[in-house]
């Protein structure tokens, strides 16, 4: 196969979600590993593709091990027609001890300045919405104005 077959990926902006957490529990794990629970408490979606509301179900699960943590967020997601979406949300997480100081005092750093992305899987049985089931994506995020934004991109 040569290079010329390749197919190089291409990514559409599907949706934004707008994910408000409330404060969470340490739960902890060992002496490496810290494991912090956030309860997910509702929000918004918005794009060309979905727009809806974030239902306040669901959590993220995250362990700190060093400089990165890993992500695992369950979720539901209601659409303006009334479908529910499960969203299982996956990734990494890493910011420079500079860049988390300033987001704790509630500066928006743009996404580009640190690591946060998710790779997403999404069920429904909702007909119009089975493309999100059967397609792969993957999350940018960032903490802004109090909230995680996710931008969500199919991979076509």
């Amino acid at each position: 196969m040569t290079n010329a077959e390749f197919m190089t990926p291409v990514l559409e902006f599907a949706f934004e979600a707008r994910v408000s957490v409330d404060d969470g529990w340490h739960v902890g794990r060992g002496a490496d590993e810290q494991l912090h629970v956030t309860p997910i408490t509702g929000g918004t979606v918005d794009g060309p593709l979905l727009n809806g509301i974030v239902l306040a179900l669901g959590a993220d699960w995250s362990v700190k091990r060093g400089d990165t943590t890993t992500l695992e967020a369950r979720y539901l997601l209601q659409t303006d027609d009334g479908a529910v979406i499960d969203i299982l949300n996956r990734g990494y997480y890493r910011a420079d001890p500079e860049l988390e100081r300033r987001m704790e005092d509630g500066e928006n750093i743009p996404e580009s300045k640190y690591y946060f992305r998710t790779a997403p899987v999404m069920q429904t049985d909702a007909p119009q919405y089975r493309w999100l089931a059967e397609n792969q994506f993957i999350g940018m995020a960032r903490d802004e104005d109090g909230q995680i934004c996710i931008r969500f991109f199919v991979l076509r």
